[in-house]
Formats: structure tokens, sequence, C-alpha cells
């Protein structure tokens, strides 16, 4: 791709945040949504669950694919159908006369969702190839997230209130077709030197293991104990081929040598544990202050202001600290306020006083602010720039999982400890063990944050390095993996 002036770059970096935006805010927006759809549609906790879990799910299942795809046909073609797909998607979810409609139509945007985080990211690696400008620009790229929180519940509860759920989707049109035109006229077309085959076996692999994964959580609750084993067992079986098969081809979907980096895992089990906290706490609180607390949706959003304000002030200052310190800083922030929030609300219910509920969305967003940049700075930065669209597919689809699993796992023990009769009575009890699980991710990216940005796993990424691409060892841009 050719050096592109301050100012073009600066372009690129606006309209890749561009679909981020409409990508992120989709989620926000929809958890404010919850309750009005589970009225009109007569949904259970588990048909809310699979609104959103269908999305993640399809998303987690195709983004490696999508990686691996733009690293060989052109991040920009990929791209630019990734737009088309979402923005279509947005179209026939605002029209679905049912439940079945609307789930079915998620997977649509999903699929053109699988498009753009991953294959925008590797733009931005190629576009950006300084170090320090390049954790500045994905420290910017994190403020996406913070604004999404921040305006999604917010617009999302205005729209919801005064329009109909419905047009939470209406908001991803006029964004999806300015970043497509302006993607057409100034995006350049980038591909790898060399991307790998594609991995047939392997993606079917993915999917099976996490569609039958997702089915066995969500559906515990209510489905027999036979079913359960069987689908269960076919995620074990899944990941057991998975890690088999992949070991022996010479260019896999999932590159298992990019695991043997300490920061590189470590990042990508923190994006599961920080992105399962995040969707399990969104899940909560929404069900909790309008279902609970009977608020609207415009009022239940502004309950969840301080939280988002937090990601979005939080977000470009790790950013900035993951460019000059590198990553240990910010993640052991993260970690130790979102587990002090869970702990807040699982040992407190601290939901039920004003001011603890305050306390514990400013913590969480204070956490989850910083837990962003420094996992995507590791995980592009230690990987050669020619399988950037897979590093950067694999951290995606590490926060995807989290996602997913949050929200399967959270709605499971939400759904097994309230009762239809007598439901605000019993909510605040049955969310406990979830605040728990909640504060148990916050404790996962404490530990991990210290123990894989420290000497030794600073080597371990200088030898995976070398694996992967030897003869640019002496010239490994390791910005991203500094303690």
């Amino acid at each position: 791709m050719p050096e592109l002036s301050h100012r073009h770059r600066m372009l690129v970096l606006a309209i890749c945040c561009m679909s981020l935006l409409i990508v992120s805010i989709d989620t926000t927006v929809l958890n404010v949504a919850l309750p009005s759809m589970q009225k009109e549609l007569h949904a259970s906790v588990a048909g809310l669950q699979w609104t959103i879990d269908a999305y993640t799910l399809v998303l987690a299942s195709l983004l490696m694919l999508a990686g691996s795809t733009a690293d060989r046909i052109g991040r920009r073609k990929v791209f630019v159908a990734g737009l088309i797909l979402f923005t279509l998607g947005s179209a026939l979810c605002s029209l679905a006369p049912n439940l079945d409609s609307l789930i079915a139509f998620r997977m649509v945007q999903a699929v053109g969702g699988s498009m753009l985080n991953p294959v925008a990211m590797s733009i931005i690696t190629n576009t950006f190839t300084d170090p320090r400008e390049r954790a500045r620009a994905i420290g910017a790229w994190g403020a996406v997230v913070g604004i999404s929180l921040a305006a999604g519940p917010l617009v999302g509860g205005l729209l919801v209130d005064s329009v109909g759920w419905r047009s939470i989707f209406w908001i991803n049109l006029p964004v999806g077709l300015a970043a497509l035109l302006l993607t057409l006229r100034y995006v350049p077309e980038s591909r790898a030197a060399k991307a790998r085959r594609p991995d047939p076996v392997g993606q079917l692999l993915v999917i099976a293991l996490l569609a039958s994964l997702t089915y066995a959580i969500i559906e515990a609750p209510t489905s027999g104990a036979v079913e359960i084993v069987v689908f269960g067992a076919v995620a074990v079986a899944s990941l057991l081929g998975l890690l088999i098969y992949e070991r022996r081809r010479t260019e896999p979907l999932v590159d298992l040598r990019f695991f043997h980096s300490a920061p590189f895992s470590g990042a990508t089990v923190i994006a599961v544990a920080g992105f399962a906290a995040l969707s399990g706490f969104l899940f909560l609180s929404t069900l909790y202050l309008q279902n609970v607390r009977g608020l609207d949706a415009l009022h239940a959003g502004l309950w969840m202001l301080p939280m988002a304000a937090m990601c979005f002030v939080c977000a470009p200052l790790s950013g900035r600290l993951v460019g000059s310190r590198g990553p240990r800083i910010p993640l052991l922030i993260a970690g130790v306020a979102m587990t002090a929030s869970g702990v807040l609300f699982a040992a407190f219910q601290g939901e039920t006083s004003n001011t603890t509920l305050v306390i514990g969305y400013v913590l969480f967003g204070l956490g989850f602010g910083f837990v962003n940049a420094p996992i995507t700075n590791t995980a592009v930065s230690g990987m050669p720039r020619s399988q950037a669209g897979v590093a950067a597919a694999i951290a995606s689809t590490s926060r995807q999982i989290g996602g997913t699993l949050g929200v399967a796992v959270i709605g499971a023990v939400l759904a097994s400890g309230v009762t239809t009769t007598a439901y605000k009575e019993t909510f605040v009890s049955a969310a406990s063990p979830a605040w728990w699980i909640i504060a148990g991710c916050g404790l996962a990216v404490l530990f991990l944050g210290a123990l894989t940005t420290g000497r030794w796993a600073r080597r371990t990424a200088a030898e995976t390095a070398a694996r992967l691409e030897p003869e640019a060892l002496e010239t490994r841009d390791t910005a991203g993996v500094r303690a």
C-alpha cells in the first residue's frame, strides 16, 4: 500500500471508526430496547438472549475467515461488502414481523459485521506503520467504543420511547451508506504479500464449537439433560478436532503458533473475560432498570451514562499509556476496577441504592475503558504485518466469543433463579451469582494483565516472532508488548 499523507491517514482512520461505531452502537442500543421487544414479540429470557447471541455467534464464527479473506483478495473489497451487508441487515431487522425473523435478520447483520471490524483494524495497522502513531490510532479506535456506549443508551432510549424499538436499526442506515461512499473514494486497496489459503474444515469446526456451546448454555435452564449433554459433547469434540486438525495444516484458519506468545495469548483470554463482563453487565443492568425499577428506555439510558462516560474518557487515555508505557498499567487498572464493580453488586446489592448503583457503573466504565486498547495493540503489534488481518480477527473473535458467553451464561444464571410470578422481588437475589461471575472476569483481567506483560512474556513474543517471520526479527515492532 503506498505511503499516505498524515491527513489521508486520519481520514482512513475516521472511516474505519465509522464502521466500528455502527457495529458497537448496535449492541448498546439493542440492550436498551430488550424490554420493549420482549413485550411486543412475547419473548422469553432465552428469546432475548438469542436476539443478542445469534448476532455475536455468527460474528465470532466468521471473523477469522473474513480477516484471512481480506488479506488474500483485498481489504477494501471485503470492507465494502461488509458495509453493504450490515446496512441491508439493519434495514431488514427494522421490518421483522416476529422474533424468529428478527433473529434471522440479525444473523444477516452479523455476516456483514464480520467483514468490518477485523478488516478495519487490518487497514489501520497497515496504514499507521509507526508504533507510537499506531498506538494513538488504536486509542482513538477504542474511544469509539466509549462513544457507542455513551450514545447507544441515550439514542436508543429516545428512539424506543418516541418511535418504537424498530427505529433503533434505522440509525445504522445513514452511517453505513456514508462510510460506504467514503471508503470507495478514499481507502486504498491493500492485501498481504502471501495470504493463507481457505480452510473450510477449520471454519466448520469453529462454527460447530461456538454454536453448540452457546445453545447448551442458553437452553440449559429449560431443556432436558440429554439434549444439553449432546450439545456439550459436540462442543468438546469440535474443540479437540480443531486443535488436532489446525496443528497439522500448513496454513490453518487459526494459527496455533500465535498462542506461543504469552502477550498474544493473554490478550486473547483478557478479551474473552472483558467482553463477557461487558455483555453480562449490560444485560443485567437493562433488565433491572426497566423491569424492576420500572424506568422507561430513555431514563434507563441516562442511568447508564456514568459508565459510558468513563469508557469515553478512559479509552484514549489507555491508548496513550499503551503507546508510551506498554499494556501493563492499563490492564491492572482495568482488572481492579471491573472486579470492584462486580463485588459491589454481588456482595452488597449495589443496585438497590442510587449512590452505590452510580459508583458501580463508574467503576465498571473505568475498567472497561482501560481494557480495550491493550488488547488490540498487543494482538496486532507482535505479529507479522503480512498476517495483520488474521491476528486482528483472532482478537476480534475473542471479543465476540466473550460477548456471546457473557449473555449466555449470565442469562442462564438469571433465568434459573428468577421467577415469573415474583420477578421484581427475586431479581436482585437471582442476579447475585451473575455479578460474582462478572467479578471473576475482572480478576482474570487483573491476573493475566500482570502475568503476560513482564520479561518472560516479552521473551515468548520475540521467540514467536522468530518462528513466524525469521527474516523480520531485527525490525519487529514490539511496541505493543513492552512492560
